[in-house]
């Protein structure tokens, strides 16, 4: 290790000369890297070395210890520069810039970093004209420049693995027809350094395998055949992903670049946008971009993009209303050193996730080492200085020493080369660490591609492409919700909210998880990830939404979960557990099988179908509508498929489609009065739901819309005692109360709370919508008269087994836009007798016949206690061939297995029958190994009979 950490120590002490006016030298002693090498490893010897600052020995007779932080201090003195990348090697094209900005176009791109110019080029590609991007300093001078340029396929959703597979795709098309970008196909080696950890690699690859991407498990003997020079000290095993890859960032930005204008895309830098300017539509219910304010004038578009990257947050709030842009800055390293002389230039990419960092040749046989750290470091709270472009961030040695002491370890081949630079730099990182994109859910025709989470490489092609997509043609060719804008709220554009939670996302990609105790380490991208069926459970940001009887439920036990910032409880930790401080714990298990709150769950599970349960699910969004006249019935009725003209008192259960017949909202319909309705959807469709509501609500402004989520607590009291328990606390007759209707009645002390004959899972009970203030008073009578009865308080997971075990879908893990009724056998709720968006679609697709098929599978030969257990992302086969992906899984107590919720897809020119699905044999990969499966094209008879299928 000489080589390198000799020249390091030796760098920073000649840089720390001219800033401090001194001279540093090393003197007699053992030999200096004897020194460096303390820096990095764990030797735990004595050296007597001097450093001498201004004639004053800093490092005589001192311990290792001090050594160390002495020449860390030292380090830190270095000044900051704005050197050139060292690793963008390859030539770039000469552009044809355009100097001036023009007074109109069709669309106005902000930002001319790569995902910008692969924006450009992608719309150019499709035929689309007048397009203009405006660049505020230099063509890829922002994040894209200080970029390491990989392209890995281990992404943190499906959706951006495709996005990367496409981009691989692309760019390997590029390199083929001349354009010199770089692009090397490397693969990727990644270690395991436990079982937990190759289980997970295990997983990545049985659901990237399905989609074409080359991999394969590796054994430690493989990993010595792939990589000779590694050390396989504590390594359990590996994969190797053939189709990684890389590209010279800046070449690949400016190839996107010439290639876009020579299809007639106008490139101007220089030209910083100012403000964006919108007018009101639709009666005041929305806004759109007319023109945008630049520092060389003013230009008329009728569509305007951000993809500012750094900048996209601060940009967002320039036009009114706001576009609420979720990314915060955080800082990342990097080292390359000088070029290797006996470094293999076949050497793959390493990726050693338990120890958190990578190691990346390069094309002159030179090495960049990078990693990420526990907690990561949030920059820029302010906003990103406007001439950050072609800068970097001091370096910091007291935090990169750690990650180079872990690579040296791993190859310590690497010890003998020399350094050639350290790059601290900057990407913006969202809450989730996913992808934004799409539409604004405030102005309508604004979009974003932002948020790349340091991955801006990998699916910078894969965005073009869909951002082309959905400008061209309103469509994409695969969800995208996952990584949709409208999957935040304005609270998640909080500045110390996003500096808080920042620190626990920052990681090249969600297989970079720690396996260590979760308390240990805050950044979730470095522990690893263990099922939590559904809901986040971040440390940080928490707390920010939650019920009036969240004080009461966390008195008694309650376990919370997070979904759009509010806190929903999971389960109810009794006396089974002794450490209330590992509540957050037990919920994420920290197993990929039985989970430690099995018993508890099954306990709340069986008080909701045999007893009396209550479950707080306030979280779900509510809207009242209304009108003086028919005006809501017949906006009602073109968003909904269902017939929603019922008789007051009436719950319709409806999805709003698409023009492609697909969900863009699963809800339920309340009449409360002639023209007086509540609409209930989904948690997290509150912010996607109410742009689809506004965006077709009616122009003269006879519709009333209003967000009625946190006026209401909502109960679900479930279960065949619950009519009886109601019954002594309200003077209502509960037993002509209707399914699926529903009537203002008392509850013990309070009045004017809407009860609706509902569950969400197929079982009996009723749903209470009670006025906020009011809540715990009616949770309290509950409680206390259901003494009698056993009530129990149940949490979400009980919730979700019972509706997995009905078959019930829900929007966003089991139904996206690309879902329609028939795939989902929910053509009973659907009216064609009246019109309504979809319709069309809906009749083509009945006559041509589906092509995919919602089912339940049960695991016939798993083992609960011995065998993984599913958690959704599985890949289905179908008589050994791939068919498509389990969505929502769930231990059944009533069925006694694993069921498993997802989609059968038919190859192209066949359909799916009845005797498709069960004319043949069906397995679940769980990790490699794979289950048998028997398909329920129904919910199971087990179950009973489904007291709330139909609606009246």
């Amino acid at each position: 290790m000489s080589g390198l950490l000799t020249q390091l120590v030796r760098r920073q002490a000649s840089m720390m000369m001219p800033r401090r006016n001194a001279s540093a030298l090393f003197l007699a002693g053992p030999p200096i890297n004897k020194v460096t090498n303390k820096i990095c490893s764990v030797d735990a010897s004595m050296l007597q070395h001097r450093v001498f600052l201004n004639g004053h020995c800093l490092l005589k007779n001192k311990s290792y210890d001090r050594i160390l932080f002495i020449l860390r201090r030292l380090v830190s003195y270095e000044q900051h520069e704005s050197p050139t990348v060292p690793h963008h090697v390859h030539p770039t094209p000469v552009l044809p810039l355009t100097e001036k900005i023009p007074s109109s176009c069709h669309i106005l791109i902000a930002g001319g970093g790569i995902i910008g110019q692969s924006v450009a080029y992608h719309l150019s590609q499709i035929g689309v004209e007048d397009i203009v991007l405006v660049e505020k300093s230099k063509l890829a001078s922002g994040a894209t420049w200080q970029s390491s340029g990989q392209g890995i396929h281990l992404q943190n959703t499906l959706i951006q693995t495709h996005l990367t597979k496409y981009s691989k795709q692309l760019y390997e098309k590029l390199e083929r027809d001349g354009h010199d970008i770089g692009y090397a196909e490397k693969g990727s080696v990644w270690v395991a350094q436990t079982s937990d950890r190759l289980h997970t690699l295990k997983r990545q690859y049985a659901t990237i395998k399905p989609l074409g991407i080359g991999c394969e498990i590796l054994n430690l003997e493989k990993i010595k055949e792939k990589l000779p020079i590694i050390d396989p000290h504590e390594i359990w095993g590996g994969l190797w992903v053939k189709d990684d890859f890389m590209v010279d960032p800046v070449s690949l930005a400016l190839t996107f670049a010439k290639l876009a204008i020579d299809n007639g895309v106008k490139i101007v830098e220089d030209c910083s946008v100012k403000e964006i300017l919108t007018e009101k539509q639709r009666g005041g219910q929305y806004d759109r971009v007319t023109s945008v304010v630049t520092s060389q004038g003013d230009i008329k578009c009728d569509v305007f993009i951000n993809c500012t990257g750094l900048w996209a947050r601060e940009l967002g709030y320039q036009s009114s209303p706001g576009v609420r842009i979720p990314t915060q800055a955080c800082e990342y390293m990097c080292l390359k050193t000088k070029p290797i002389a006996n470094f293999s230039k076949d050497t793959p990419i390493v990726h050693d996730p338990d120890e958190r960092f990578y190691i990346q040749p390069l094309a002159d046989q030179s090495v960049l080492i990078g990693g990420f750290l526990r907690e990561s470091k949030p920059i820029f709270s302010n906003g990103v200085p406007e001439a950050f472009n072609y800068s970097l961030l001091p370096d910091n040695w007291d935090d990169f020493h750690w990650i180079l002491n872990n690579a040296l370890k791993r190859l310590p081949i690497l010890g003998d080369s020399e350094y050639e630079t350290l790059i601290t730099g900057a990407d913006s990182y969202t809450p989730d660490g996913r992808l934004i994109m799409n539409e604004s859910a405030e102005i309508d025709n604004y979009f974003v591609a932002s948020g790349t989470n340091g991955n801006g490489i990998a699916v910078a092609g894969g965005v073009g492409k869909y951002i082309a997509e959905l400008i061209h043609t309103g469509n994409t060719e695969q969800s995208t919700w996952p990584i949709d804008i409208r999957r935040f709220m304005r609270l998640h554009t909080n500045k110390r909210f996003l500096k808080d939670r920042l620190r626990e996302i920052p990681g090249m990609i969600n297989i970079f998880h720690r396996s260590e105790p979760e308390e240990f380490v805050l950044g979730k991208q470095y522990s690893l990830k263990y099922p939590t069926y559904g809901m986040s459970l971040y440390r940080t940001g928490r707390k920010l939404r939650v019920s009036a009887l969240h004080p009461k439920l966390q008195a008694v036990g309650a376990v919370f979960g997070e979904v759009l910032g509010y806190e929903r409880p999971l389960f109810f930790n009794l006396d089974e557990f002794e450490k209330r401080e590992n509540l957050d714990d037990l919920s994420k298990q920290g197993t990929f099988g039985k989970a430690r709150w099995f018993n508890i769950v099954k306990r709340e599970y069986n008080a909701c179908r045999k007893g009396v349960a209550v479950i707080d699910m306030t979280s779900f969004t509510k809207y009242e509508l209304k009108s003086a006249n028919r005006s809501v019935i017949d906006f009602l009725q073109m968003l909904c498929a269902n017939n929603i003209d019922k008789p007051i008192g009436t719950v319709v259960h409806t999805g709003m489609l698409n023009e492609q017949g697909g969900y863009e909202n699963d809800c339920s319909v309340i009449r409360l009065d002639d023209y007086h309705f509540l609409l209930i959807s989904p948690t997290s469709q509150s912010t996607r739901s109410m742009k689809w509501l506004k965006s077709h609500v009616p122009e003269d402004g006879s519709v009333f819309l209003s967000d009625v989520t946190s006026l209401y607590t909502a109960l679900n009291v479930i279960g065949p005692k619950a009519k009886y328990l109601l019954a002594e606390l309200s003077d209502e007759n509960f037993n002509d109360f209707a399914r699926m209707t529903c009537r203002e009645i008392d509850v013990g002390f309070v009045s004017h709370i809407y009860a609706m004959r509902l569950t969400h899972t197929g079982e009996d009970g009723f749903m209470l919508y009670i006025p906020s203030e009011y809540a715990l008073c009616v949770y309290e009578q509950l409680m206390e008269q259901g003494k009698d009865y056993g009530i129990i308080n149940a949490g979400y997971f009980a919730q979700r087994t019972l509706r997995i075990e009905r078959m019930y879908a829900f929007w966003g893990q089991d139904i996206d836009k690309k879902t329609t009724p028939f795939d989902l056998n929910r053509e009973f709720r659907v009216s064609f007798d009246k019109e309504f968006i979809g319709k069309a679609a809906l009749l083509k697709q009945k006559s041509e016949g589906i092509q995919k098929r919602f089912i339940q599978f049960l695991l016939e030969d798993h083992d609960m206690d011995l065998d993984p257990w599913p958690w959704s992302g599985e890949p289905i086969y179908r008589n050994g061939e791939f068919c498509g992906f389990v969505t929502s899984t769930a231990y059944g107590f009533t069925l006694g297995k694993q069921v498993c919720l997802g989609y059968v897809h038919a190859p192209k020119g066949e359909k799916i029958t009845t005797n498709y699905i069960r004319g043949a044999t069906y397995e679940i990969d769980i990790a490699t190994k794979r289950f048998r499966a028997r398909p329920n094209l129904y919910q199971p008879s087990e179950m009973g009979p489904t007291v709330q299928l139909s609606t009246p």
